[in-house]
């Protein structure tokens, strides 16, 4: 009885968290831009990325260690993707699955990307894979349209804490 009563509870643990990893939530510009102008001591780094894009999901893994890594150090990672809102059942809720993703994942839907990037950083051109670090209250903001890697990242937001 104790034996099947730890399994279970093993398993609730560990199927809750597929089920976190498979939630990824479908948002506007204006819930980007929220998070963006949020005057707090949180650090976020946003991610844009696609499931179709090598590199970005080459540096996936790095964003969720780093999530992990500065829990407690209010630091948050949003990675957002650029795939098309008609994908989200078919290929992204999928890939975050296959992938275990955890960190929060949002879809952005909004299909004229020329009215946001340069919100984002005037330097973007609109390529992916592309990060954005900020924290408002230490004014501190930093953009990369490139590949990083996890050492990359820590390195930057050492600069944020």
């Amino acid at each position: 009885m104790i034996k099947s009563i730890g399994l279970l509870g093993i398993w609730l643990f560990f199927g809750h968290q597929v089920i976190q990893a498979q939630e990824v939530s479908v948002v506007k510009w204006k819930e980007i831009q929220d998070i963006l102008s949020q005057s707090s001591d949180t650090t976020y780094i946003v991610n844009f990325w696609a499931t179709w894009c090598k590199p970005c999901v080459a540096e996936l893994p790095h964003f969720e260690e780093v999530q992990k890594n500065y829990k407690d150090r209010n630091v948050k990672v949003i990675m957002v993707s650029m795939d098309f809102a008609k994908d989200l059942t078919v290929r992204v809720i999928p890939f975050v699955s296959q992938h275990q993703l955890t960190g929060k994942v949002w879809l952005l839907n909004e299909p004229d990307a020329n009215n946001w990037i340069d919100k984002i950083s005037t330097e973007w051109s609109g390529a992916i894979p592309a990060t954005l670090i900020v924290n408002n209250q230490k004014k501190k903001k930093v953009f990369f349209e490139q590949k990083l890697d996890y050492d990359r990242l820590v390195k930057e937001l050492s600069d944020f804490l």
